[in-house]
């Protein structure tokens, strides 16, 4: 039972319900519900488990849940700070950088300045980043000391190159050590309670990624009296990790909360932004092709698909973005079946990095890696040594620790020394032991899931059938708000279509909405 609730931890769950519970201990041992009621006694007694109602949280998970709600709670501290006097400086900063900021980013504005906490969420286009870019300017002419954060290596270097300012991943930030602690995921942060960050406003993009675990340690790090400002948009997929954060904070009413909805007229000449917001809205879209950026060629067969998706990636987006072969993405609902992850990167590999007698291979698993090759690693791992070269390979930087999610470029393959050099997007070069391998995988095509936070200049989506929670509204939205200058989907219009129609979300089961009311409710 212990086993299947730290199993579902995987798909995102908090605790489960009893019945559920039982019903995977059942399956897992072939055994009967009754024999369960008093091993989840035992369980109890032994404080492995926390039981809540007909909930059962592993007790690691309840108190994460609990403490989580608390310290947002006490960082919701309020000053008052006159409105006009807040509208004078905005007036000076649009002058001064020649923005013109719509009201509901004024808001966004006011309110940070007068609450410890804040959620901005808006789609694509709605102006985030502007509002960033504006809270910046602010808190730096007051001379504060501000911080940015997100959970991603690709979504900190899209905040710095948006904003100007160095923005690092939450990891970094928080000063992870690869000192592995009870009860932790084997790893520690030296930023915590006791050594909290030196800073006047922390501000987390890309929030919708964050999930309990991570949100826990931030917060665990955050002083009351320093402002945290969080932006994300709510209608993306929730995070890898357990929890809904976004959502339970948003939806528990009890902090300010900033919805962006006006799409500014340079994102309007987008399709791409267009039609990401009438997918969220459940409208259908036209698919006349008459667009700049948004395409969609109707194909119903899987291999005249993938013959199409190799024709886009190799010849005709490298020139329509001005991009390189390797920065072109496939993304993909599904990790098996025919347009599934493994098949599509087998064939991609074959074709955008054929066999050559200049390359080295090293086969692993059912399948092989070229030097090259683009790959992803799969697992953070906390205790990998990376460093990026100068001039002659010269180490001039050195660190530890590389993220799930994190793609490179297959460099060496050294078969005498048995290791695989890959270079990370931030020419963060790291040397893998063979039987470390198993924290990579091919990265020409990727699910969509494992894509977000990230932005490419053009996305490839093959789409056909496939199981219903899948196919769902979230994760094409996701798919298409990755693109930064053309988005093409290839295969069934009636699918596509079907994916906008159908809103079911993958049902996590968090109480930190309820933990976020129930404090309210005691003060």
């Amino acid at each position: 039972m212990f086993y299947a609730l730290k199993q579902s931890m995987a798909e995102g769950h908090i605790y489960l319900p009893r019945e559920e519970l039982f019903r995977r201990g059942a399956e897992l041992l072939g055994v009967s519900l009754e024999a369960m009621e008093r091993n989840l006694m035992d369980l109890a007694m032994d404080r492995k488990v926390v039981l809540k109602e007909d909930r059962v949280y592993c007790t690691q998970n309840y108190y994460l849940e609990l403490n989580t709600a608390k310290m947002l709670h006490d960082l919701n501290v309020t000053a008052d700070i006159a409105d006009d006097t807040v509208m004078q400086k905005l007036a000076d900063i649009e002058a001064r950088t020649g923005t013109r900021l719509e009201e509901l980013q004024k808001e966004a504005v006011v309110q940070a300045v007068n609450h410890g906490l804040l959620v901005i969420t808006g789609g694509p286009g709605t102006g985030k980043t502007t509002t960033i870019n504006t809270l910046i300017h602010y808190f730096a002419s007051e001379g504060l000391e501000i911080l940015l954060a997100a959970p991603t290596g690709r979504a900190a270097k899209r905040m710095t190159e948006a904003t100007g300012y160095e923005a690092q991943t939450i990891h970094r930030l928080l000063e992870i050590s690869g000192v592995p602690e009870e009860d932790s995921a084997g790893y520690h942060f030296e930023r915590n309670m006791e050594n909290p960050l030196e800073a006047d406003v922390i501000i987390i993009d890309e929030m919708s990624m964050v999930d309990l675990f991570l949100m826990h340690a931030l917060l665990s790090a955050v002083s009351v009296g320093t402002r945290l400002i969080m932006v994300g948009d709510v209608n993306q997929l929730p995070s890898v990790g357990p929890g809904s954060v976004l959502k339970d904070i948003i939806y528990s009413e009890c902090f300010p909360v900033v919805r962006l909805n006006k799409i500014f007229r340079q994102a309007s000449e987008s399709d791409i932004v267009v039609n990401a917001h009438k997918i969220n809205e459940g409208e259908h879209v036209v698919l006349d092709n008459k667009s700049r950026d948004f395409f969609f060629l109707k194909r119903d067969d899987a291999n005249v698909i993938i013959s199409v998706v190799l024709t886009l990636v190799m010849k005709k987006m490298p020139k329509y973005v001005d991009a390189r072969m390797l920065d072109i993405q496939v993304l993909t609902p599904m990790r098996k079946g025919l347009l599934g992850v493994e098949r599509l990167n087998t064939i991609l590999q074959e074709y955008l990095n054929p066999r050559s007698p200049e390359k080295k291979e090293k086969e692993f698993g059912s399948g092989l890696f070229r030097e090259g090759d683009k790959v992803m690693q799969v697992k953070n791992n906390y205790q990998i040594e990376w460093e990026i070269r100068g001039a002659y390979g010269i180490p001039v930087e050195k660190g530890v620790g590389v993220f799930n999610g994190d793609m490179g470029i297959v460099s060496e393959i050294n078969s005498y020394a048995e290791q695989m050099t890959v270079v990370f997007d931030d020419n963060k070069y790291i040397e893998y032991s063979f039987k470390e391998l198993e924290q990579l995988e091919l990265a020409y095509a990727i699910t969509i899931h494992k894509s977000q936070g990230s932005e490419y200049p053009a996305v490839v989506i093959p789409l056909l059938s496939g199981p219903r929670m899948l196919m769902s509204r979230n994760l094409l939205y996701t798919a298409i708000t990755r693109a930064r200058k053309c988005v093409t989907l290839v295969g069934s219009e009636q699918v596509f279509q079907q994916m906008i129609d159908n809103e079911m979300e993958q049902k996590r089961y968090s109480t930190l909405k309820e933990q976020i009311q129930q404090w309210q409710e005691e003060e």
